[in-house]
């Protein structure tokens, strides 16, 4: 992953963003980053941590913008602190960027407690639904084939099909009626007006909102300041080039907004330096997509065998090799539609690739 956190030290650049609060409020805090906008941090049981929540002054309530995962701890956290510092705080909106366990999870138990308006876009609801109604038969079968066509063993498809792709599930149930977001509209929330940008790669049809007035941008997933958002494909869509997709949503964020905005990411820490963080997660994909036309010159290789050639730094449980397959074969469709690899359908049923 990309860490744009690194301290200056021998051989290493000092990092070029900068930081209007270096530290993350504690689980009890809520700390003011803007006028009229609250930030606090939620805890995650996974390798990545956290997650962001911000809520915009709206009126007499607050806008939240995500909710967290959908289990008992994160609700024990939001009860202490409505119980806390947001004491006779109330939601006036819930909108959620995507459909993510870690950013739509609470949103049904929010909704419920404080009776307010839902929004999503069409996509990411729909995507939400699927994700609860996703383990039948048929689609486990899919699902199957899929991992074991990019050449996973059988064990470890296993794996991929129990606890590596379990997490998906876990959300409250999704409110049944929404409000839609579409890219290009405006929102009004209080006296701001965000303008919705939305972009795929990370998910289908992720929401960041964007005041032109403030510039303030609510980069969601789509830009983070201290990783690489996880670019993935999956069984349902197998030839998505969800790569593509993302490096487009950069280059039309890029073109769009300036450089001086302040970012509010869902994880890490807010920044400054939106172009420069764009140009790094640029650089970062293509430095995976050389490693895998290195890895295919002299030999084809399946998915399987080019996932320790990109995360060979990392070792791997069920759930975040669930995230290496997908991000690897991203990566594979893409060089695929850019005319960098070539690919067979060998006589063992295993997809290989080949570099051109």
């Amino acid at each position: 992953m990309t860490d744009a956190s690194a301290k200056p030290s021998e051989g290493k650049p000092a990092d070029p963003l900068k930081y209007p609060i270096e530290s993350h409020p504690g689980p009890d805090q809520v700390v003011d980053i803007a006028p009229g906008i609250k930030w606090l941090r939620l805890d995650l049981p996974f390798r990545l941590n956290h997650v962001n929540i911000y809520l915009l002054a709206d009126g007499d309530g607050w806008a939240m913008v995500d909710t967290g995962f959908g289990n008992d701890a994160t609700i024990a956290a939001w009860t202490k602190l409505f119980d806390g510092p947001l004491k006779g705080i109330a939601i006036s909106k819930v909108i959620i960027t995507h459909a993510h366990p870690d950013h739509v999870g609470q949103a049904g138990w929010i909704v419920q407690r404080f009776g307010c308006p839902f929004y999503m876009s069409q996509v990411e609801y729909l995507q939400g639904v699927y994700h609860q109604n996703r383990r039948t038969e048929e689609r486990l079968v899919n699902m199957r084939q899929f991992f074991l066509r990019h050449g996973m063993d059988e064990d470890i498809t296993e794996q991929l099909l129990g606890r590596g792709q379990d997490y998906l599930k876990r959300t409250v149930p999704l409110p049944a009626a929404y409000r839609r977001l579409r890219h290009g509209d405006t929102i009004t929330i209080g006296v701001r007006n965000f303008q919705i940008i939305t972009g795929a790669g990370h998910s289908p049809d992720q929401v960041t909102l964007y005041s032109p007035a403030d510039k303030i941008y609510l980069s969601a997933d789509q830009v983070l300041s201290k990783i690489s958002p996880n670019v993935s494909v999956w069984a349902h869509e197998p030839d998505e080039n969800s790569l593509g997709a993302y490096l487009t949503s950069l280059n039309a964020i890029a073109a769009a907004l300036p450089e001086d905005t302040l970012v509010l990411p869902g994880h890490g820490v807010p920044f400054y330096g939106l172009q420069i963080r764009i140009r790094q997660l640029a650089d970062h994909h293509e430095e995976r997509c050389g490693m895998i036309a290195d890895a295919c010159r002299t030999e084809a290789k399946t998915s399987a065998q080019l996932v320790p050639v990109v995360f060979h730094k990392h070792k791997l449980d069920a759930h975040q090799t669930g995230f290496a397959a997908g991000e690897l074969i991203a990566h594979v469709n893409y060089m695929l539609a850019e005319g960098r690899l070539s690919q067979e359908l060998c006589s063992d049923g295993k997809l290989r690739f080949s570099a051109i």
